[in-house]
């Protein structure tokens, strides 16, 4: 997993080996998972990944540039959503993606933590946005750009709120109340996005989803 870091930090010092780049790395995600961001240092990850703490800084400055740049490692695929020639298929297909990437064990206990401090720390909020947020966002609008050009996506569909919907009720069940996403409940989510896909505002129209207040 070689990574572009932060080069020589400014300082002329020799080339940054990958391998030891790649450790530091697995020790921060660990570091992250373990402690959460307030309770992650630098020398507990020099600790971990057996180097000295001036490995760590000449590659970051700091630990929120470090933990920002790591978080790369977490980022949603690069690869495109599924096509399956329908929007009803390709919506059920990028739901499982959304639960099997927030099911992941390191994600499920590093990304609800650093959303949390990124709330009073704006370069984190930035890398979030970058590595997860944006990415998830462009794959759901590759999912509505298709059915658009299949004429399955009305006029008045109001695609921002529906991108808000894809993995805002998965994460709300998983991770806020602590329930498990089921087939149906997928299923359920999936049939509300397509009303909504389809021109629908009637929200109590469809049949009540298994949802539970907090």
């Amino acid at each position: 997993m070689a990574r572009q870091t932060h080069g020589s930090n400014g300082k002329g010092s020799a080339a940054l080996r990958p391998k030891v780049t790649d450790a530091i790395v697995e020790a921060v995600l660990a570091e992250l998972a373990e402690r959460g961001f307030l309770g992650m240092s630098m020398d507990g990850v020099a600790r971990r990944a057996g180097v000295g703490k001036s490995a760590l800084y000449r590659r970051w400055p700091s630990k929120v540039e470090m933990t920002a740049d790591v978080l790369s490692t977490l980022s949603v695929t690069e690869e495109p959503a599924a096509d399956t020639g329908s929007l009803e298929q390709d919506v059920r297909a990028l739901l499982d993606d959304i639960l099997n990437w927030l099911s992941a064990p390191q994600v499920r206990r590093i990304y609800p933590d650093l959303l949390a401090e990124a709330q009073r720390n704006p370069m984190l909020a930035e890398a979030l946005m970058d590595h997860i947020g944006n990415p998830r966002r462009l794959r759901a609008q590759a999912v509505l750009d298709r059915a658009a050009a299949r004429g399955e996506l009305a006029g008045n569909a109001d695609q921002d709120l529906i991108l808000d919907v894809f993995g805002s009720l998965i994460f709300w069940r998983m991770i806020a109340l602590s329930r498990p996403v089921t087939p149906s409940y997928l299923d359920k989510v999936a049939s509300l996005i397509l009303h909504l896909a389809r021109g629908g505002t009637d929200i109590a129209a469809l049949e009540p989803a298994d949802t539970d207040s907090c």
